[in-house]
């Protein structure tokens, strides 16, 4: 598979910064960067700078009265509206106002909407935007993190613009509700994704009953695993579930959303995955992506909270995926392959744990799951009543 690429990008992005002791770090953003920059994988003609999200844009899907909440606690915030925080869910631990808020949350959507546009125009095939992703924010409330739904903004436009039939597929841990939530009634819009449990795990939903309403119905599917799910048993759900959803739904763009917290090492999930599913599954979206969309591809960021070990390889696997890089290809022959030297020279001074040597995680040395086969099983159930609708291929 081949085809032309941008990586979407604007510093001003790097603002979206609730506090240094956040897990919601943009640092995450430059040790990828930097990582894919000393492999040798991102040429400077290969990045293109965004744009802020316009208010019109972002009235698409959030409500004025909480733009104008977002705005006002951004620039030094007055009793009235510090007593109001709440209502908008912007005085938690999770999602707590900071200055430059607006700025910095218009600049992720609008990141969003740049590589929506950049497929959509025909100037590349893939865009990858890695400071998107934001998919708890609701029409009139932040959560989990989220100020602005980037992607449900950049769905939105996609659907006023260029009339396109999107498959929104979310990859990340946790649920994405606030994507699912905005196009819950919309056939033309449908909405996977699988993650834990919300049983045990924020935000407590995304359960395979949710299927859509009114129009919608049957193009919402989640896939909710067993804490602890491992790599075969994760990646045995994603495949079959999304290649029957895609045939099915035939899109004419697919969006999807790279959160990397499933691996064992993320501090907010219970799961039990490595490296290899963030290598395993990019490639899977893109032959969907040529197969269905005439190669539309467009992937955003989102959590991921080890951001040491797990997030600059896992995003960067997705990169050299969406590119075809040589170097994503010799793993297959190769899955020892070291990290660049430089990189790790460079960074393990500032953290607090030893970076790892290689692109994919040694297995050897991990223990097993007690539960495997219950879990494994239970997973299995799940899909089943997810898929029960769509017919095999």
């Amino acid at each position: 598979m081949t085809g032309s690429a941008l990586l979407i990008h604007h510093d001003k992005a790097m603002n979206y910064h609730f506090h240094d002791s956040h897990p919601f770090h943009p640092l995450r953003l430059r040790l990828t960067l930097d990582l894919l920059a000393e492999a040798g994988a991102l040429a400077p003609t290969a990045m293109l700078t965004s744009r802020p999200a316009t208010e019109e844009e972002l009235l698409q899907v959030h409500q004025p009265a909480y733009i104008e909440a977002v705005k006002a606690l951004s620039t030094n915030p007055g009793p009235d509206w510090l007593e109001r925080a709440a209502q908008y869910g912007l005085d938690d631990d999770d999602t707590p106002f900071f200055p430059g808020m607006h700025e910095a949350a218009a600049y992720v959507a609008g990141g969003s909407i740049t590589a929506c546009e950049a497929v959509m125009s025909g100037r590349c095939d893939h865009a990858l935007h890695l400071g998107g992703g934001l998919h708890h924010a609701l029409s009139a409330k932040a959560a989990g993190f989220c100020v602005y739904n980037d992607v449900s903004v950049a769905i939105a436009y996609v659907r006023q613009r260029y009339q396109a039939r999107v498959l929104y597929i979310d990859t990340d841990v946790h649920h994405g509700d606030g994507v699912q939530w905005s196009f819950y009634s919309d056939p033309e819009v449908c909405t996977y994704s699988i993650h834990e449990t919300g049983k045990y795990l924020f935000p407590g939903t995304g359960f395979v009953q949710e299927r859509g309403e009114h129009q919608g119905y049957g193009t919402c599917v989640n896939i909710p695993l067993q804490p602890y799910t491992e790599d075969a048993s994760w990646m045995e759900c994603f495949e079959q579930s999304i290649l029957r959803l895609t045939e099915y739904f035939k899109p004419d763009l697919i969006i999807s959303q790279h959160g990397c917290d499933a691996h064992a090492l993320d501090p907010l999930s219970h799961m039990q995955c490595s490296m290899a599913i963030y290598n395993e599954m990019p490639a899977i979206i893109h032959s969907l992506a040529h197969t269905y969309c005439s190669g539309r591809w467009v992937a955003v960021g989102g959590g991921g909270y080890d951001i040491w070990r797990v997030v600059p390889r896992a995003w960067s696997l997705l990169w050299l995926e969406m590119t075809d890089h040589p170097l994503k290809r010799s793993l297959e022959q190769r899955p020892r392959t070291r990290l660049p030297q430089t990189w790790i020279e460079r960074w393990q001074e500032q953290s607090s744990v030893s970076l790892p040597a290689e692109w994919l995680d040694d297995l050897t040395h991990w223990e097993g799951i007690p539960r495997r086969a219950e879990i494994t099983a239970k997973n299995r159930e799940s899909l089943a009543v997810a898929l029960q609708d769509f017919p095999e291929i």
